[in-house]
């Protein structure tokens, strides 16, 4: 399993290994041992799957507050997408700058989203299928977001996505500049 950091402190690409052969290949897509090397005390209570028709559909930038804060793993289970980070921590040198990993079965790739990150993605395919573990239950009081287009974050969005595609809660999420401070450093 290959772990690969970024310029921004705590989201990780994990590219497991796969052991091909005629038939097809095996992979272990999760080592606790080998996460807790680089995502120490992180444990999943949840799995969610979601599945986006069209291609150019976009999610997010979401997370959720304390005390139902998550961390999420992030996997692409059939066609591919833009899966992104955005540092929400209000105290980080790195505050509002974002990363981001094309996500696909056949990269067999996945993306840690730690606490104090925003999530977003667009699919690059029809009919792409996320799945996703995370480190606290869903909580409808807590659920946040920001715009997915706020200049200040400045995501470098594939062409073909289409803010047609938005859900009602992300046609009005918040800029960066009105999100309160929900994270600091020391929370995460």
């Amino acid at each position: 399993m290959d772990i690969r950091t970024f310029e921004i402190e705590g989201p990780l690409e994990i590219i497991p290994r796969k052991i091909e052969d005629s038939r097809g290949y095996f992979s272990e897509i999760f080592r606790l041992d080998t996460f807790a090397e680089h995502a120490p005390g992180v444990e999943f209570v949840q799995d969610n799957q979601s599945l986006s028709v069209k291609s150019g559909t976009i999610r997010g930038i979401h997370f959720q507050s304390l005390p139902a804060a998550q961390g999420k793993l992030v996997r692409c289970l059939a066609g591919s997408l833009l899966d992104v980070a955005v540092d929400v921590r209000r105290d980080s040198p790195t505050f509002g700058r974002w990363i981001s990993v094309v996500l696909s079965p056949e990269q067999n790739n996945q993306l840690w989203v730690p606490v104090g990150f925003g999530h977003a993605f667009c699919t690059l395919e029809p009919d792409s299928v996320i799945g996703y573990r995370v480190t606290s239950y869903y909580s409808p009081e807590n659920d946040k977001g920001v715009a997915w287009d706020d200049a200040e974050i400045g995501i470098d969005w594939p062409d073909l996505a289409d803010p047609e595609t938005l859900s009602a809660k992300d046609r009005v999420q918040p800029r960066l500049a009105d999100l309160p401070a929900y994270f600091s450093m020391k929370d995460c």
